[in-house]
């Protein structure tokens, strides 16, 4: 087993016991290979295709298309972003499946993807806000294009991190190795903000509601009211997402004509 791996129990993993996790990682890795079938370059795939294929580009995200703060969390910068990010989703979500059940597993995933999405916007939007108040160009406070799965994926990871953190369930199938979970989002966050073109707001807003949702459930089984409280949980989650996107609309009022600009001028380059 992988340092990297969360430690669990000795006993090989049955795919029927983690099928959700392998159609997720099914679904991405067949719009990769779409997507190469139509000509995008699978090392390093052009802005262009990205946009075209769902990526996440503020502007457009929020002055027209809101759906690509889901659809962005399909899409991945080449073959290594998406090897990588199909490696972290096996390893949390194989474990995280099988803990939380599988209603729970898919609403914390997509909940957490949203997150990291809503966060990222966030974050432009505040980044205009300096652009404008600086009056001074500065490129790498214009929105950027982003995607990928990391941002669920880390909520997964967060997820387990936190579990492990918590006193042992009686149920609890996996024996989780708290070092070694606090290591590697340790490490993959230190990353994030040390290595440039890292989409750091996306990792920390798909932990935090990983995080979250984790501990909700684990109130939950501790009440043995499991059912209807992860009914709950899960829509307090959702309804969370739903808050911060509404709070970015607002906040991207001062600054919609910079965006719509900005929005143009990104169309009429790429021609979209």
């Amino acid at each position: 087993m992988s340092e990297y791996s969360p430690p669990v129990e000795h006993h090989k993993l049955e795919m029927h016991l983690w099928w959700i996790t392998a159609i997720l990682i099914g679904i991405n890795v067949g719009l990769f290979g779409w997507q190469a079938m139509h000509g995008m370059d699978v090392n390093q795939p052009s802005t262009r295709d990205a946009i075209l294929w769902g990526a996440d580009y503020a502007p457009l995200t929020y002055l027209a298309e809101p759906m690509r703060l889901f659809s962005s969390i399909f899409f991945h910068f080449g073959l290594i972003h998406l090897m990588l990010n199909m490696w972290a989703l096996y390893i949390f979500g194989s474990v995280a499946e099988q803990l939380f059940g599988r209603m729970y597993f898919i609403g914390l995933y997509v909940c957490a993807g949203l997150m990291g999405s809503l966060l990222s916007g966030y974050m432009n939007i505040q980044d205009s806000y300096s652009l404008i108040e600086g009056g001074v160009a500065n490129p790498d406070l214009l929105p950027a294009v982003s995607a990928g799965a990391s941002g669920a994926v880390m909520g997964l990871g967060a997820s387990l991190t936190v579990l492990a953190l918590l006193p042992m369930l009686p149920q609890q199938r996996f024996i989780l190795d708290k070092k070694t979970l606090v290591m590697v989002m340790g490490l993959n966050l230190t990353l994030g903000f040390m290595i440039s073109g890292i989409n750091n707001a996306a990792h920390i807003g798909g932990m935090l509601m990983g995080a979250f949702l984790t501990l909700l459930w684990y109130i939950g089984q501790k009440m043995q009211r499991s059912h209807l409280f992860n009914l709950i949980a899960l829509i307090v989650g959702f309804g969370l997402c739903v808050l911060l996107y509404q709070h970015n609309l607002a906040l991207l009022e001062p600054i919609r004509p910079l965006w719509q600009e900005i929005l143009e001028m990104m169309q009429q380059q790429l021609k979209l």
